[in-house]
């Protein structure tokens, strides 16, 4: 089992139970971290190991619920209460009537040293986001934070306490919070309202939320961070990917808005003309997904992993892992760099460790890419630091890489290449190997520098470059109107690949038998705005 520190003030809490309940709870307390009375049902005691254990062989009465109630603070619009001093909170259920049928007693704790793995990103002035399901100890790091800025780097901080989990039941907030300040919160839809107040009466230099869950939370938080107050907080959802699909709190990470691109910029990115891009810059500058008690998966700028799922890349956050019994931290895994301006290059993936041979810059041979994925094309280039520049125009070309199905006999891409008097390389598909041959044949190279072939081609995921394909052919689908098949691919892409295309208000389905189980994608025409899942 998990080291857990002990209950702060624990007998307040057992003080509530009715006294047979009590003892079972006195004589088996360590690692518990909640307690289940139900109306009919046996009381239940929670570990931090995730046992669970009934403590009584006799069912909860409604005097037994009753006695509990009576010994609490009074319940909040969103059914919480709490012990006044301690950190211990009582959630309610309610029968239809209004009456106290269930209570959920969790165990407050004031735990210190819990965020040394991410002191460097606290003192770092940033606005932090955290991420993860109940019970991985979000509220615990908010408090420890909160505690840290106010009381070792002296900043004004106040903690917007909407359900006193934060600082504790009572007036007087818990001394676990150090010199911050604590607002309360009168009813839970207000909690933005008093967001505002803060900044505007109080001057903090940080502001600690618990459980932004509302637009009108977001928008008071993105308010907030523009008048340049630290913001750390948490929301609903365990990892990034869930805000994106959240209309509501979206706009803590920027927000996503549809984009129309021109004919050529659409054939350079390899696209359909209609894509998601972020809005605007995040709310917080850093988000903090939280796996477990002692691991957390770090995003150092969101607006960067937003940028690189929107696009369907798979993102590689930085994994930090802390040691219990020691204290220490260690980073497990570093994060991925992944550089998403256009612009500049398109989406190359940065692959360190890699033996590249070295070229002569004057050397290059600048290759522009036809309706070919120039995100591809770039992470082949510099994966194998081959002697090749991929220019914007065909005015700057050496030689065209071209997409088959754009560059068919009579295509316009000929005549402009013969005007130009350069080469016209193709390729079947947008795909790693099909673009290392192309390039192999356009740079004249042996075949043992392309030995590293097999083995770059996994350094790019295996869903990547499935979601590019999906998306070459989607553009294909709606400019054409007609179906079109993908690649056999594992059920997990696939099941990838159908959210890609219902993204684009397409239809898709799986055909064939594994393992050549493969997508096919239907027309607009042909859609029923379902996604087929077979």
């Amino acid at each position: 089992m998990d080291q857990i520190p002990p209950a702060d003030d624990l007998s307040a809490l057992l003080s509530i139970f009715p006294e047979k309940i009590r003892a079972e709870f006195e004589a088996n307390s360590d690692g518990l971290i909640e307690v289940v009375m139900d109306l009919g049902r046996k009381p239940e005691a929670r570990y931090i190991d995730k046992t669970r254990r009934s403590v009584s062989q006799h069912p909860i009465t409604q005097a037994e619920i009753d006695y509990a109630v009576e010994r609490v603070g009074a319940f909040s619009g969103d059914n919480r209460a709490g012990i006044e001093r301690t950190l211990h909170r009582i959630s309610c259920i309610r029968n239809r009537t209004g009456k106290v049928i269930g209570l959920t007693c969790r165990i407050g704790r004031a735990v210190s040293g819990t965020i040394n793995v991410i002191a460097d990103l606290v003192e770092s002035g940033k606005s932090i986001l955290f991420l993860g399901p109940p019970g991985v100890g979000k509220t615990t790091k908010l408090r420890e934070m909160a505690r840290v800025l106010s009381d070792e780097i002296g900043k004004r901080v106040i903690i917007i306490d909407t359900s006193n989990e934060i600082a504790g039941d009572g007036d007087v907030p818990h001394p676990a919070i150090g010199s911050s300040r604590r607002m309360q919160v009168s009813h839970p839809e207000k909690q933005h309202a008093v967001m505002i107040e803060a900044v505007e009466n109080h001057t903090p230099e940080v502001i600690v939320i618990d459980e932004i869950g509302t637009e009108e939370e977001a928008a008071a938080a993105r308010t907030i961070a523009e008048r340049g107050v630290q913001l750390i907080g948490t929301a609903h959802g365990n990892a990034l990917e869930n805000l994106l699909k959240n209309p509501t709190l979206v706009d803590l990470i920027g927000g996503i808005q549809t984009v129309t691109l021109g004919d050529d910029e659409a054939r350079r990115r390899g696209t359909q003309k209609t894509v998601l891009e972020r809005a605007t810059q995040p709310t917080f500058e850093i988000c903090v997904e939280i796996i477990d008690r002692q691991t957390l998966a770090v995003h150092k700028t969101v607006a960067d992993s937003v940028d690189q799922l929107l696009r369907g890349w798979k993102i590689h956050p930085e994994i930090r892992r802390r040691d219990e019994s020691t204290g220490s931290f260690a980073v497990v895994r570093p994060e991925t760099k992944v550089i998403t301006n256009a612009a500049e290059t398109g989406g190359e993936q940065e692959v360190a460790g890699w033996p590249q041979p070295q070229y002569d810059k004057d050397t290059y041979l600048k290759i522009y890419p036809y309706a070919v994925s120039k995100g591809l094309l770039e992470r082949v280039v510099k994966t194998l630091s081959l002697p090749a520049e991929v220019v914007k125009t065909i005015d700057e070309a050496d030689a065209i890489l071209a997409l088959r199905s754009y560059a068919r006999a009579g295509a316009k891409i000929y005549s402009l290449a013969e005007a130009k008097q350069i080469p016209v390389y193709v390729v079947k598909s947008n795909n790693m190997p099909q673009i290392q041959k192309a390039l192999r044949e356009a740079l004249h190279l042996d075949t043992e520098i392309f030995s590293l072939s097999e083995n770059a081609a996994d350094i790019v995921d295996e869903t990547e470059i499935a979601l590019e394909e999906a998306r070459q052919a989607i553009t294909m689908v709606i400019n054409r109107q007609e179906p079109m098949e993908l690649a056999p691919r594992k059920a997990y892409i696939r099941r990838l690949q159908h959210q890609l295309v219902e993204r684009f208000n397409l239809t898709s389905r799986s055909v064939g038998d594994e393992p050549m189980r493969r997508l096919r994608i239907l027309p607009p025409a042909n859609s029923q705005s379902k996604v087929q899942y077979m």
